[in-house]
């Protein structure tokens, strides 16, 4: 149960959902959580996945409380906060050259090298990630008296929480809690890597790899998404839209959102409030619109994007 907060600098029913105070400092605690609890119950001894940072070090820890080996694949040039945390962790740390796909294809080959069984827990290459994520579905539903905002604005690498969310709507909704309305679900994604924006902008629903993919948050570096076309459908769907911003525009929007709400963003959460922002100007969204910015970790990890 992360806070949500008002933000009415931001705008009149603007809100901050701030995921950096999770456990491991960002939302990929939840979906890992939930991951490596169920591969405990399942019998798993040791776990791997690729990742630009927070989701090795949500891994790492889990890991280490239930007495697991973590096998994590990184790119060289990961914020080193990232490194650290999941060395101190007790994880077994490799760094590739080259993004996370690239980490992906050395979790498969470490996998199917490796003489004892290591359980892959990729981005949606097994249920549980999602289960834990769609727990912000439930959460905003709850903080806000069980009425959806009319805009949920979020930074989109992989996407299992766009994912995770509305499959929690259309839980809440056959269970009776809230009625058919949804959200107007917006990706935002770095303009060095746009996969997504890419497709949607073409109209297409599977997204290509993106080319010579780079921006300073590395959690929104993922060239190309296994969800891409689940996440397209529920855009369209939602009456949403995907856009992009550029890293300065991140970068000068971490700071207003940190200034104006107390809450020490991550790029990824600025990201959210720059293409708000854009948004709201073009207008698409409305003055009278409630809109959830998240926020999808600690600012504190990625002092190196800062400057």
């Amino acid at each position: 149960m992360t806070p949500l907060h008002h933000a009415p600098r931001l705008g009149e029913r603007w809100y901050v959902k701030d995921e950096g105070v999770n456990p491991t400092a960002s939302f990929k605690a939840r979906g890992m959580s939930a991951a490596v609890s169920m591969a405990k119950h399942l019998g798993v001894h040791a776990v791997a996945a690729p990742s630009a940072g927070n989701a090795a070090g949500a891994m790492s820890a889990y890991a280490a409380k239930a007495g697991m080996a973590a096998h994590v694949f990184m790119p060289r040039d990961t914020p080193r906060a990232f490194i650290v945390e999941c060395d101190f962790l007790g994880a077994h740390v490799n760094l590739v050259d080259g993004l996370i796909n690239v980490c992906g294809a050395e979790v498969r080959k470490f996998i199917d090298a490796n003489p004892n069984p290591v359980f892959d827990l990729s981005t949606l290459k097994e249920p549980y990630r999602a289960e834990g994520k769609k727990t912000m579905g439930y959460e905003v539903a709850e903080q806000m008296d069980w009425e959806l905002p009319d805009v949920i604005v979020y930074p989109t690498g992989g996407g299992t929480g766009l994912v995770g969310m509305w499959k929690a709507f259309d839980e809440m909704e056959r269970m009776g809690w809230l009625g058919s309305k949804r959200p107007k679900m917006i990706s935002v994604q770095a303009a060095g890597c746009a996969p997504i924006v890419t497709a949607f902008n073409k109209g297409e629903r599977f997204a290509d790899e993106f080319p010579n993919a780079h921006t300073s948050a590395s959690g929104l570096r993922v060239p190309k998404a296994i969800a891409d076309f689940i996440m397209i459908d529920l855009i369209h769907a939602s009456g949403g839209t995907a856009l992009t911003v550029t890293d300065e525009e991140m970068v000068v929007a971490t700071r207003e959102m940190s200034s104006k709400t107390g809450v020490f963003a991550a790029p990824e959460g600025g990201a959210t409030l720059a293409a708000a922002q854009k948004l709201r100007d073009q207008g698409f969204i409305k003055p009278s619109d409630s809109v959830v910015l998240f926020n999808t970790g600690s600012g504190l990890k990625y002092l190196e994007a800062f400057g």
